[in-house]
């Protein structure tokens, strides 16, 4: 064999990075009594009666395959949840798919439609994974910079980048928004739709933090534009439920056809067990998201009046579970080497905000999915670091 085996692989695969997040939480989680404040996930249990189910299912032995696309009750109970909750018609028959989380919905959708040489919309700052997943199918993500719009998309800024990019196939659209927490109101969404029906494109929409919206309800992009878009959604963070990977990919019947056939061939289903959980949470548990979010908004209230208190401004997060903070100008501008000496410093784990693409140098992310005690730990420790190098201006 070649002496230098790996110049067989991928050129597309061994370009790839890991991912800064996961290389910044093995640095943290490598240190005694870290307050972490960069995990993306609820701090809260699975709903009982979910766990339940899911216990009750591996006693009845529903311990096997299932169709691809899923168990056809689920199906039913997650087309009926998107009915009630959004106001959306989705043919559980031919309309949905069940996928290991939304990080294989994206996969999955990109393999299925992306080519060579075809471009990616991804506004940012935004999720990690939709940059390297575009590149994987060797397709160009291009990125639009929100940080001079309040962290949104406009829609002079959408026509003028789809005009000079005639090669975008997907705008990777994701509301209320990780890293930022900021969302849409239905006038914002209705004049987005309005200039990408003009558009060849499909809308990849990410609306997984959809029921952890503060003020007002969420309107989910499909109702407004349908026959182009495509709605990724799931449990993980409405129910508590990330480990469990639950999530769903949805959209007209022709298209979600050909996603389902590379999505067969990455999982052939997924798991059973998380299945019939998933049936649970979504017949039973219309609810189950309302307390978790009452204390989301507590949480974000206490560290967002105490991050203004320090000197770090940020936009009120409308949903999600994340503050997006301007570093204060007489601090270190420089976000990565900022959290690792804060890290260093502090044993305190915040994100860089640079870490989320264009639009995020000078920010620091920084999850409230975390304790009341870890969030007033964090504040204290952001006090005591912008204290002793208030004078170490960039």
């Amino acid at each position: 064999m070649n002496k230098n085996p790996i110049t067989l692989m991928k050129p597309e695969v061994v370009a790839m990075k890991q991912q800064a997040i996961f290389a910044f939480n093995a640095r943290a989680k490598s240190m005694d009594h870290v307050i972490n404040m960069t995990i993306g996930e609820p701090n809260f249990p699975t709903p009982k009666h979910i766990k339940e189910a899911a216990i009750k299912a591996i006693n009845d032995n529903q311990t096997h395959y299932t169709v691809p696309e899923g168990n056809h009750k689920v199906l039913k109970a997650i087309s009926n949840y998107l009915n009630k909750k959004y106001d959306l018609d989705y043919d559980p028959e031919s309309q949905i798919i069940t996928t290991g989380g939304v990080t294989e919905g994206v996969f999955s959708t990109f393999n299925a439609i992306l080519q060579p040489g075809d471009e990616v919309l991804i506004p940012s700052p935004s999720f990690t994974i939709y940059g390297p997943d575009a590149k994987f199918n060797k397709a160009n993500p291009i990125y639009l910079d929100t940080s001079k719009s309040n962290f949104k998309v406009t829609p002079d800024a959408l026509r003028r980048v789809l005009d000079e990019h005639k090669k975008i196939k997907i705008f990777m659209f994701n509301y209320p928004s990780n890293p930022t927490g900021v969302s849409y109101t239905e006038d914002e969404l209705r004049a987005l739709a309005n200039i990408l029906k003009d558009y060849d494109i499909f809308v990849l929409s990410d609306e997984i933090y959809s029921e952890l919206v503060y003020n007002g309800k969420h309107v989910a992009f499909p109702k407004l534009l349908p026959d182009q878009t495509i709605l990724l959604n799931g449990l993980s963070k409405s129910h508590a439920m990330t480990g469990w990977r639950f999530g769903i990919v949805c959209g007209p019947k022709d298209i979600i056809a050909e996603i389902n056939k590379i999505h067969e061939l990455a999982t052939t289903s997924i798991s059973s067990i998380s299945q019939q959980a998933a049936l649970e949470a979504y017949t039973n548990g219309f609810d189950d998201p309302i307390s978790m979010r009452e204390k989301y908004r507590e949480r974000r209230d206490v560290l967002y009046a105490g991050l203004k208190k320090i000197g770090f401004n940020c936009p009120v997060p409308d949903g999600a579970f994340y503050l997006f903070a301007k570093i204060p100008e007489n601090i270190n501008q420089d976000d990565v080497q900022l959290a690792n000496d804060i890290l260093d410093e502090e044993c305190l784990a915040i994100l860089p905000g640079s870490f989320f693409g264009a639009g995020g140098e000078g920010y620091l992310r920084l999850s409230y999915a975390a304790s009341m005690e870890d969030i007033e730990g964090c504040l204290a420790k952001l006090a005591d670091y912008a204290k002793m190098h208030s004078q170490a201006t960039v």
